[in-house]
Parts: C-alpha cells; structure tokens; sequence
C-alpha cells in the first residue's frame, strides 16, 4: 500500500511476499543497493516478525524524522528504518533481529522515494525478480506471528495486560518500542 508523507515529501509503500527464498530476496536486495541512486531505498524485513504495515510505517517516519533532525545513526534511510522497526541502536543487532534469514520465507518490504513512478517501477522490478506479485496479507497478524512477536520484542504478559484493545495491543506495543527508541537517540 502505498502513502504520501507531505511533511517530508516522500512516497511510502509498504508491502509484503510470500514463499520467498532467502538467497534471491538477499541478492536482489545487494543487487538494488549497488545500483541505487539514492532517489529511492528498499528495506526487507523476516515478515514474521513485523506486527502490520503499521509497524514499518511508524518506523520509515521516525527514520524520515531522524534524518530530517540529523540524529541518524545510518547513512541511508533504509537501515535507519530497519533500525526504528527493530527497535535497535546498532546495524547488525537490527538486522539479525528482524532481518531476513534463510529460514525466511515471508518478507515485508519498505520502499521510499520521491515519486510515485519510481517505487512503481522498483516494486515491478522485485516481483519479476522474485516471481510472484505482492502480497499484503503476510502482513497481518496470526496468533502464531504475535506469538514469535511478543517474544522477539520482549513484550511481557504484565504489558499485554494494560492495552484495552486487544486487536491492536502487539501493534501498539511494538509502536510504543519504536516511540522509546527514538527518544534515546
């Protein structure tokens, strides 16, 4: 799904894809960062452990922000973002956190540019590479997913406890780490 951030004059689309292999998405991604020419970045994530498209998307408007403010910790918009939705001061923490591993057979993917056409071209460009369409429903959160989440993200019984909403307290929780983090920095 794809959004515009007027305040920092970026379009956003979040998206995910099923049965994926590990090598092609790490190669396409190597690959996409080589040829980059900084107009747009691409982040993929273990969509297994992203709690919805709320999550990535909180997560590339703090990496927007910190960049904006010049308290970044990366040089590049993509592993700032990688770092805000793991809630992670460091790269490679980040990365073994909520990176893709070769286990991984679900990933989310974040793409930021500043024209529309841009991200529409990059996202043709990945499918055909991976040989499937995007699919937004890996995404969504199962009781497995929450689960691999709550432990991943350190989220106690105690905290779960206080979100009324049960529909979106993971969510909530894992957008209140992100909200910390940038606090921290």
């Amino acid at each position: 799904m794809q959004h515009y951030n007027k305040e920092y004059n970026k379009y956003i689309e979040i998206t995910g894809y099923k049965n994926i292999t590990f090598k092609t998405a790490e190669t396409f991604l190597k690959t996409q960062r080589e040829q980059t020419t900084h107009q747009t970045d691409i982040q993929i994530f273990d969509a297994q452990l992203i709690a919805s498209s709320e999550h990535l998307h909180f997560a590339t408007l703090n990496a927007l922000q910190a960049f904006k403010n010049k308290t970044n910790i990366s040089k590049n918009i993509a592993i700032e973002t990688l770092l805000y939705a793991a809630t992670k001061k460091q790269i490679q923490k980040a990365i073994d956190h909520i990176g893709i591993k070769p286990q991984t057979k679900t990933i989310a993917v974040v793409i930021i540019s500043k024209t529309p056409k841009q991200i529409e071209t990059l996202l043709k460009t990945l499918s055909e590479y991976l040989g499937t369409n995007p699919d937004e429903t890996v995404l969504e959160i199962t009781k497995e997913k929450e689960t691999k989440i709550h432990h991943a993200f350190q989220i106690t019984p105690t905290e779960l406890k206080t979100i009324i909403n049960n529909k979106t307290k993971t969510i909530d929780l894992v957008i209140e780490r992100i909200a910390l983090l940038a606090t921290q920095l």
